[in-house]
């Protein structure tokens, strides 16, 4: 859904366009110009390449002294190259005197080391927010944190932009009936985001009790809430390697389930992941485009566009107006 500007703001766009920069890393170049596309201007030019070495170099290749620049950069794999590319930018544009640097991130990696879970662990999702500050950046876009707590590891300013909106449009296109459905979350932790989805979607939830023994490795044991009869729609802020997921879903079809979906933020599907929901229960896992899938990812895998919604956010932040209004009021 786009939400349209009024005839003022319209030409308040215009007149600004020397004022707005969007640039983009090699991470995500496809969102990007997505993203410049629905604000109607062009890329900025930049010069990225390797050293033969393995180093990266960085030149702006365009002035954008006193500009408002956007930094457009999924932190996904390779994660350590695509965070190492992204610090130099910020470095670049520091030192070209723009004014105001956002670094637009639609995957953060490295969230979920968010705390000390056992003795001598680095909390790696802090260590970020401050290279990214030091870096130069004076604003962070975020989409969909692992946890919103994230939020206070930054010492610059954070929009937090949740695709919630997107997604729900999606399902909500669907035209399900409310009493033949329910949203799971697949453990303890998503049961704030699943009751969110439900309220949208008018619908009760239901939630799987998840253990995890190791990194990457959980056991799904109980479910609590009825599903039978039901459409199934599992809820969570990524599928990495896709165990949970395809373990939570067996659970509901066992528990007699007559359909079970699956619609997460990110599309890590690392490892296994792909293989895994290829030959999984799930009729449809819903995703966005946070992350680039590859291109050998299965039919059943759908992924819809969130350059509408990053935007409409970049376009707020520039007018100083309002991001959490965007959100609330995108499915209205």
């Amino acid at each position: 859904m786009v939400l349209e500007l009024s005839e003022m703001e319209r030409q308040e766009v215009m007149k600004s366009t020397r004022d707005i920069k969007i640039f983009s890393g090699r991470a995500h170049h496809t969102l990007a110009e997505d993203i410049a596309t629905h604000l109607g201007i062009d890329l900025g030019t930049i010069q990225i390449k390797n050293f033969s070495d393995g180093e990266i170099y960085v030149r702006v290749q365009e002035s954008i002294r006193g500009d408002d620049v956007f930094i457009i950069q999924s932190l996904c794999d390779p994660v350590n190259r695509n965070l190492m590319e992204l610090l130099i930018m910020l470095d670049a544009f520091k030192r070209a005197s723009a004014k105001n640097i956002t670094a637009v991130i639609p995957y953060y990696a490295y969230a979920r080391q968010d705390r000390k879970t056992s003795g001598r662990e680095a909390i790696s999702a802090k260590l970020v927010a401050d290279l990214l500050w030091q870096a130069g950046a004076t604003r962070v876009v975020a989409v969909d944190l692992h946890t919103g707590q994230l939020q206070g590891f930054f010492n610059t300013l954070v929009d937090h932009v949740l695709v919630r909106p997107v997604l729900i449009d999606y399902l909500q296109d669907k035209n399900y009936n409310p009493d033949e459905l329910v949203m799971v979350s697949p453990d303890a932790g998503g049961v704030e985001r699943t009751r969110t989805y439900a309220k949208y979607l008018n619908c009760p939830i239901a939630i799987v009790d998840k253990r995890r023994q190791e990194h990457n490795v959980a056991e799904v044991e109980n479910l609590i809430g009825d599903v039978k009869g039901k459409t199934a729609i599992l809820v969570d802020d990524m599928i990495d390697t896709a165990g949970t997921i395809c373990a939570a879903a067996n659970l509901l079809m066992r528990e007699g389930a007559k359909e079970v979906l699956a619609c997460a933020a990110h599309p890590v599907f690392s490892g296994p992941a792909l293989e895994r929901l290829e030959h999984s229960v799930l009729s449809e896992v819903i995703v966005t485009n946070t992350i680039p899938l590859k291109q050998t990812a299965p039919r059943k895998i759908v992924q819809l566009n969130i350059a509408t919604l990053l935007g409409e956010a970049i376009k707020r932040i520039h007018f100083n107006r309002s991001v959490t209004d965007l959100l609330e009021n995108y499915n209205r």
